[in-house]
């Protein structure tokens, strides 16, 4: 009888703290470039996403941090992923880099070759996951918004997002797939076959209704 009422005393006292854990946010770091750096701006994806929870009453269901850091390409999110990301013990995290990898060949004569691109960004998934973090991967959306595939790097583009498909395949993650989203919206949008304007502001970084769109593909894929 003793050991029935400790028993039931110690699971008194441990309810509140079991309700706790339970009422604790999901933390969810969305992991990149300048695209999401400039997610956490008034109008930036991730505010925006935060909006939209708020709105349907799940605001308190997510703690949505950043961790952009412009001009970063795959290995550039590898080398600071410690600090950065896994110091802050996220429960998720989306991968989204792979613009800078590809349009650095262009502009600065660098980039990332296609073979370390995937070490690189497959490193960065198992360390993720050896924290136990949910990862989703994210595909790189465009380098031009020209419907007619005359968008210089559309080809390495392409190739880029079929590498993180097969990643996403290869390790059973969710995949946000932005290359095949963009390329659709802006298939029905562009009728005038822009080079930006309609998502982008520069053929690259994202308009508000830009970041309101990739918000809601994020939203999608967010874990209930």
């Amino acid at each position: 009888m003793r050991s029935f009422f400790q028993f039931l005393r110690i699971t008194f006292l441990s309810l509140p703290f079991l309700a706790m854990q339970q009422d604790k946010p999901l933390r969810v770091i969305f992991f990149g470039d300048s695209i999401t750096q400039a997610g956490v701006n008034p109008t930036g994806y991730i505010t925006q996403l935060r909006d939209m929870l708020k709105a349907k009453g799940l605001g308190s269901r997510y703690e949505l941090l950043g961790a952009g850091i412009g001009g970063n390409k795959v290995y550039d999110l590898y080398l600071r992923m410690e600090e950065d990301v896994l110091a802050k013990q996220p429960d998720v995290v989306y991968i989204y880099v792979g613009i800078n990898d590809v349009w650095h060949k262009r502009t600065h004569g660098t980039g990332t070759d296609p073979d370390k691109y995937v070490k690189f960004y497959e490193a960065i998934i198992k360390k993720l996951q050896a924290q136990n973090a949910k990862v989703i991967l994210c595909t790189p959306s465009v380098i031009g918004e020209k419907t007619d595939y005359s968008n210089e790097q559309d080809g390495d583009l392409n190739r880029y997002a079929q590498f993180i498909r097969e990643l996403a395949a290869k390790h059973n993650l969710p995949l946000v797939d932005l290359r095949k989203d963009f390329q659709k919206y802006l298939e029905q949008n562009n009728a005038n076959n822009d080079e930006k304007g309609i998502l982008t502001t520069d053929r690259v970084h994202l308009t508000e209704a830009g970041n309101k769109f990739v918000a809601e593909r994020m939203m999608e894929a967010l874990p209930k």
